[in-house]
Order: C-alpha cells, then sequence, then structure tokens
C-alpha cells in the first residue's frame, strides 16, 4: 500500500504526521516514506526562512493584526511546502542522511528478528590469527542472547562504548584501526556486552570479536556450543575460541589479526568509510554471514555516535 500523505500537506497536521509514522514502519514503503519526511524537513526549515526574513522586514502597521499574522503564517507555510522537494534541493541530502540512520538501525537490529543477531556467547567464530581462511561465521544465538542484541537500548550502547573507549583508543593509536570502529564490532559480536563468550564454569574469555582458537593460538582456549553457516544453512557444532585476561588483550589481537593477515588489506585501506571496512571485510571471508556487513556497518555507526556524545 502506497503513502497516502497528499502533496501539499504539511507534517504539522496529526492527520499527516500519522500517516508518516505508518509509513515508516513498513518496509515496502520506506523509500517512499524517507523521501517524504526529508521534503517536510526542508519544508519547515523554508518557513523559518521566510518568517525570519518577513521578521527583518519593516511593517506599516496599517493592516496588522493577529487574524492578518495568523493568514500570513498560514500562507508561509504552503509557500514552504510548494518549494520544497526541488530536485537537488535540501530535501536530498536530508533523504540520503535519513536513510543512511534507518540503514543503520536495521543493521543494528533488523538481523536478529531472523535469529542472525550479533556473535556473542555462541555466536561468531571469524578468522584465524595465521591469516588461514575463516571457518566460522556471526552465528545464531539462543532467544535470550538474540533479544538483548536486537533491543540493546541506546543507554547500554552507550555504556559498552565508555567501559571500552580508553582502551580502544590505546589500541588504535598503535594499530591504526579507528577505535568507533573497533567498539561497533565488539559490540555487535557480543550484543553490546550483554552475550560475550564464557567458559564452561561461566568466567569471561573477553572475547570481543568471536575470534576461535586456531592451529596458531598459543593462548588459553573456551570451547562453545555455537551455529555457523555452511553453504548458507546454519548448523550446531563444538568450537574453540579464544581467551584472553582482559578486554585491551581482546582488541590487541584483533587489531593484529587485521593489520597482519594479508586477506585483510583492503579492509584496512577503507578505515575511512565504515560500509567499505565492513564490505571488505565481508568479502575477505571474515564471516560467512551474507547479511554481515550491512549488520556491521549500522553497529560501527551506533559506537560512533556513541563515542560523539561522550566528547
Amino acid at each position: 500500500m502506497a503513502l497516502t500523505l497528499p502533496p501539499n500537506t504539511l507534517a504539522l497536521d496529526i492527520r499527516a504526521l500519522d500517516a508518516l509514522k505508518q509509513g515508516a514502519g513498513s518496509s515496502a514503503q520506506a523509500a517512499q516514506t524517507t523521501r517524504e519526511a526529508a521534503r517536510q524537513f526542508e519544508s519547515l526549515f523554508m518557513h523559518e526562512l521566510v518568517k525570519s526574513m518577513r521578521a527583518a522586514t519593516l511593517k506599516s502597521g496599517l493592516m496588522d493584526s493577529g487574524q492578518a499574522d495568523l493568514g500570513q503564517d498560514l500562507l508561509d507555510q504552503q509557500l514552504a511546502l510548494g518549494l520544497s522537494g526541488m530536485p537537488g534541493g535540501l530535501s536530498e541530502a536530508i533523504r540520503r542522511q535519513l536513510a543512511r540512520q534507518m540503514a543503520g538501525a536495521a543493521g543494528d537490529a533488523g538481523g536478529d528478528a531472523n535469529g542472525n543477531a550479533n556473535g556473542g556467547a555462541n555466536g561468531g567464530a571469524k578468522g584465524h590469527a595465521d591469516g588461514a581462511p575463516a571457518s566460522g561465521t556471526l552465528g545464531l544465538q539462543p532467544p535470550a542472547a538474540a533479544s538483548a542484541s536486537a533491543g540493546a537500548p541506546s543507554q547500554e550502547r552507550a555504556r559498552f562504548v565508555q567501559r571500552l573507549g580508553h582502551s580502544a583508543e590505546r589500541v588504535a593509536r598503535d594499530s591504526g584501526i579507528p577505535a568507533g570502529f573497533m567498539l561497533g564490532q565488539a559490540g555487535h559480536e557480543t550484543g553490546w556486552g550483554q552475550s560475550e563468550i564464557k567458559h564452561v564454569d561461566g568466567s569471561n574469555t573477553f572475547n570481543l570479536f568471536g575470534l576461535k582458537a586456531g592451529q596458531g593460538w598459543a593462548g588459553k582456549v573456551a570451547e562453545v556450543r555455537t551455529t555457523e553457516y555452511v553453504d548458507g544453512r546454519p548448523r550446531k557444532v563444538l568450537a574453540k575460541f579464544r581467551a584472553y585476561d582482559s578486554y585491551e588483550e581482546s582488541l590487541r589481537d584483533y587489531a593484529r589479526l587485521i593489520n597482519g593477515s594479508p586477506r585483510y588489506a583492503k579492509a584496512r585501506a577503507q578505515t575511512g568509510s565504515v560500509v567499505a571496512y565492513a564490505t571488505e571485510l565481508q568479502k575477505a571471508g571474515y564471516a560467512t554471514d551474507p547479511g554481515y556487513a550491512r549488520k556491521l556497518s549500522g553497529a560501527i555507526h551506533s559506537a560512533l555516535r556513541a563515542q560523539r556524545t561522550q566528547t
């Protein structure tokens, strides 16, 4: 069903606003709703601009009255609406920004509805330290872990970023990988700290990235039953994951993997772009989940937003 918002209706009208809300909740109408919301934002901006211009203009006072001011304001609203939505205008920039934000939100939570949420305790096996092809993936989680990942409120994400922020910054200075990228990926893999990989006795492995313990790994190991994708189909396996003594040790191990493996050379060259970095990681085989790059991009954007609010 198409979005039923008349072309000359301002979102200040409650009915028009309800139509926008309904459209935003439908994936089939997402593109049209985003375009219309952008047009409405531009019209509000244009309205404020016209009001400022009128306020800066001298009035004769002969025709001043409350009714005249109301009529003038209503006319200005319609004028602003008519001027909005032009090709190459402000609404195009707003639409692109809204589309990126909606895609980021879908990347954080959308995949969880299919059980493909962040890696976490029973989730994600990735590449090996020796650069061998990844045998694991971003896996299916138990319902509790998936719910924690999908429904993690912004406060939990902010706390996660704050808790690991200083360690990530130190590793970023040494490795060149942006702290926000590492924090976003760590949040994605652990459900923002809600579903971290544990030892059998329940103690923390501090494994933020779901890295497996391959033949080249000489450190601590935790065996966890996880779900992996093989030829696009999930299956349960018992996998060995790396264990650390601290989160910073996990961050440094991840940085060594990315910087030291030729497989991830293209990803290293894309640290200026969230989407490009996530895409190159997936292409290099970091995870076999077909939606990994999209989900990771959303998580990194969430981490970057949290970082900005804390600075």
